[in-house]
């Protein structure tokens, strides 16, 4: 009697694109991009797998049946990259503020708008909005905030553009590219590979991270001087 698979883990890349083919990548990266219950997709990891699966080493990685048209994925990745957030935007626009008032929501919070507002006012909307894409999670949530602090909508499709093309291109073609090189060895290092690239994609955060707490450590420094009556530092050697 032939097994049949009635469940796929959406959270493992390869069984994912062995089992949905071109067109489930595509839905997924629609998903992930513009409906804020798709963040747990894997999608760095998933446009990787589908270049490989688009490569000559498909059938050696994914096994029979899985080899997957190149040119539908370069073509369908960045649109529906590109529709799913600006989905999410227009969710932002149109029902943001009511959407981020819940205080005691463990996943729409009201301080993510607080914090993607420094985002942009730090690093410029385009630029934003640009890096999010290879930022797990923050692709997802930026979209829909970026709406509800009234990203004038022009500006936005632009950069979105932008951003998903770089972001599904170069995953597709590193994959595509290197499929024939991992395939000998991509079973034993998928795992670490995937990691090493989630870390890289995450690593903005880490960063800001440290730079925040870097503030917080300098600016109870200068607290604690200023009440015990010592200069303070930052303004010790100014220049006049």
């Amino acid at each position: 009697m032939e097994h049949i698979q009635l469940a796929v883990n959406v959270l493992d890349a390869k069984q994912l694109v062995a089992s949905v083919g071109a067109i489930g990548i595509l839905a997924i990266i629609f998903a992930e991009t513009g409906l804020l219950v798709g963040f747990f997709f894997p999608g760095d990891s998933l446009l990787i797998l589908a270049g490989v699966a688009a490569s000559s080493a498909a059938e050696k990685v994914l096994g029979p049946g899985t080899q997957m048209n190149i040119a539908l994925l370069l073509i369908g990745a960045p649109i529906c990259a590109i529709v799913g957030a600006q989905l999410g935007h227009l969710l932002g626009r149109k029902v943001g503020p009511r959407m981020f008032d819940k205080p005691n929501s463990k996943i729409l919070r009201p301080e993510y708008v607080a914090k993607a507002e420094e985002y942009f006012e730090k690093f410029g909307p385009a630029k934003a909005v640009v890096m999010a894409r290879f930022i797990p999670i923050v692709r997802t949530f930026l979209n829909p905030v970026a709406g509800t602090l009234q990203m004038p909508a022009k500006t936005f499709f632009v950069w979105n553009v932008v951003g998903a093309v770089l972001w599904t291109e170069t995953m597709l073609l590193i994959g595509y590219f290197t499929g024939d090189q991992l395939a000998p060895v991509i079973d034993k290092y998928l795992l670490p590979a995937m990691a090493l690239i989630i870390l890289i994609s995450v690593s903005p955060i880490f960063v800001e991270v440290i730079r925040e707490r870097k503030k917080k450590k300098a600016a109870a420094a200068d607290g604690t001087a200023a009440q015990e009556g010592e200069p303070v530092s930052s303004g010790r050697h100014r220049k006049n």
